[in-house]
């Protein structure tokens, strides 16, 4: 099985957190729609003969884009592709952008699963992060995708946002659970150097959440969702029994994902491939079919290093035989230190399997940065 991500790089506004690649120019949309479905049919024998389990519309926010073509879209992955009949099909959406028309649109073209951009239900920190919802619009959009049909959704929301107190991360907690969403992805607030809060750190206008109170929300985050039914399986996603969502844990499990669009990646197992990242530059290349992107063979150290990056975040944690198997000398010169933070009571041992504690999680990029191969 395999997954295809298609980058819809377009939104209303930017969010003074957001360092992905978008524009909020949308003149040359359909332009960029088509240059997609003809990397579809370009990029055919990318997975070979394996059934696409899971399609994800990302961005960028890919719900600015008209329904229809969205569905040339999924029509070109349809006539090009064989689709597993469980298909699942994400997209990312904010608030502001549905309405009963455009859901009911989503769901006949063959969406089955939403993912909104909330971010926060609190006026305040919407209006901070520069986002174009306000509160009312981001309960309301749950309400009305729920009413027309969709009950796999998944929301997100950020912590660790400066200015904010406990309580105010405890309210967007009660709010998601009393929407009844069956999964959420937590995200704690990063400042990155070419965003808006970037250059207001810069010149001393933002300053940065204290680590001790992000990390008092983030034990709260796991205490509150693990007493409502909610799984932690991966750091920063939640999910109600049956609603993990199959396309990212394709990408932590190693599995193969066709990136379609600027900017986005691919992966296969032994290769990795990224489309640049200029809207008119990526039109043009495909319209001329000169090449768009660029590729790396992985070598056995960086793919021993994604595996234990991308596996020790979630719940299925690191096994040491799929370690061996891609270098029986990196596994033995890292088990000294997996032994150091198991003792330590940051990881947990399962027979071959090691998973992070709670306290583990406080520190995962750090644990994995110790147990990469140099």
């Amino acid at each position: 099985m395999a997954g295809i991500y298609v980058h819809i790089p377009f939104c209303k506004v930017k969010c003074h957190y957001c360092d992905f690649h978008f524009s909020v120019q949308l003149k040359n949309r359909e332009a960029l729609i088509h240059a997609i479905c003809d990397e579809l049919i370009i990029r055919k024998d990318y997975i070979g003969d394996e059934s696409v389990r899971t399609i994800y519309f990302g961005g960028g926010t890919p719900s600015v884009v008209e329904v229809e073509l969205l569905h040339e879209i999924i029509q070109a992955i349809e006539q090009n592709y064989t689709i597993a009949p469980d298909c699942e099909v994400t997209l990312e959406c904010n608030p502001d952008d549905l309405d009963e028309e455009k859901l009911i649109g989503l769901r006949e073209f063959g969406v089955n699963r939403l993912s909104i951009g909330i971010q926060s239900f609190n006026n305040k920190v919407l209006q901070f992060m520069n986002r174009a919802h306000n509160s009312t619009q981001a309960l309301d959009s749950v309400k009305l995708a729920k009413a027309c049909g969709f009950e796999n959704i998944t929301i997100d929301l950020i912590y660790g946002v400066p200015g904010t107190s406990m309580e105010t991360w405890k309210n967007q907690l009660d709010q998601m659970i009393e929407l009844g969403v069956p999964h959420l992805s937590a995200y704690c607030l990063t400042i990155e150097e070419n965003t808006v809060f970037g250059k207001w750190q810069k010149t001393g206008k933002l300053k940065p959440y204290e680590d001790q109170e992000s990390l008092k929300q983030f034990q709260y985050l796991m205490d509150y969702m693990k007493s409502h039914g909610y799984e932690q399986y991966e750091i920063s996603n939640f999910a109600k029994p049956n609603f993990i969502s199959k396309h990212n844990s394709a990408y932590w499990l190693g599995e193969k994902y066709l990136g379609i669009g600027p900017s986005a990646h691919s992966f296969n197992g032994a290769k990795r491939s990224w489309n640049v990242a200029n809207n008119p530059r990526y039109i043009q290349l495909i319209n001329k079919h000169e090449s768009f992107n660029e590729t790396e063979v992985l070598s056995k150290k960086d793919q021993f290093n994604e595996y234990i990056l991308t596996r020790l975040r979630t719940k299925w944690g690191i096994n040491l035989n799929d370690m061996k198997a891609i270098s029986p000398e990196m596994l033995t010169d890292s088990m000294p230190i997996l032994k150091e933070y198991l003792e330590e009571g940051c990881v947990e041992e399962n027979g071959d399997v090691f998973t992070l504690t709670n306290e583990g999680k406080y520190i995962a990029d750090g644990i994995s940065a110790d147990l990469f191969a140099s």
